[in-house]
């Protein structure tokens, strides 16, 4: 399979970032620059990379349900260390990325 680039933008903020089909979602948004971006364990076992997918395709590796309920993956809200883009995304940043990507104004 082709390697691909794909734009992933940021809805809150409306910053994007370039993200290959074969890497993670969450290894593109390092690509941002923030400090204390979380990134955990990276495999999908610590949760703290939770985002959604506002639009866009993408495939999906095994996420614990621990972290990701069906409820959740059925709305759309991922682990961004277990998706991959399969085409441009925009994401919304939830749970423990919202201070780090968003800043101090949205996390409050």
């Amino acid at each position: 399979m082709a390697r691909t680039i794909y734009t992933v933008t940021v809805e809150e903020t409306g910053e994007s970032f370039r993200c290959a089909s074969d890497e993670s979602v969450l290894r593109g948004m390092e690509k941002l620059g923030r400090r204390g971006i979380p990134v955990g364990c990276r495999e999908g076992g610590c949760g703290v990379c939770k985002i959604q997918v506002v639009s866009g395709e993408y495939t999906k590796r095994v996420m614990s349900r621990e972290h990701v309920s069906l409820e959740e993956l059925a709305e759309n809200r991922v682990l961004a260390c277990r998706i991959r883009p399969a085409g441009d995304l925009t994401v919304r940043v939830i749970g423990k990325l919202v201070k780090a990507v968003c800043g101090e104004k949205r996390a409050a």
